[in-house]
């Protein structure tokens, strides 16, 4: 059993992360962490900035105690696709994501990739969002 989070550097990702760990801790299991590369090897110093990011997780997972795993997916893959795999391979029981605020219109339309890991989770989703300024 796992939980699932898909992570991006971004405050949505940061909150994500941060809820999917304290499930981890709470219930004792594993967390595998799902992120993109979202730079290009030609991009050398964001390149770089984003693996200090990832391994600021790391770091920060192992000192919490928390079993983990981080798995990383090209920039090029559909990322609903890449979650709902994992938590497919891993037996997640559950999967959390990240949401953005939207405008009264975006409202309307929840993200394509949210969505698609909502309608098409094999488990329970947690979809958290940050705290207002």
């Amino acid at each position: 059993m796992s939980i699932v989070v898909g992570y991006l550097p971004t405050v949505e990702g940061r909150t994500a992360l941060e809820a999917a760990t304290a499930e981890a801790e709470k219930r004792g299991t594993r967390l595998v962490v799902v992120t993109v590369h979202r730079t290009s090897a030609s991009d050398g110093d964001e390149r770089l900035a984003e693996e200090r990011a990832l391994d600021a997780v790391r770091q920060d997972l192992a000192k919490r105690g928390v079993p983990h795993e981080v798995r990383l997916v090209g920039r090029t893959g559909d990322v609903a696709d890449d979650l709902l795999a994992a938590a497919e391979n891993t037996g997640a029981e559950l999967i959390v994501i990240g949401l953005r605020r939207r405008s009264p219109v975006g409202k309307l339309i929840l993200g394509a990739n949210a969505q698609r890991i909502l309608l098409d989770a094999p488990c329970p989703v947690l979809a958290v969002k940050p705290a207002r300024e």
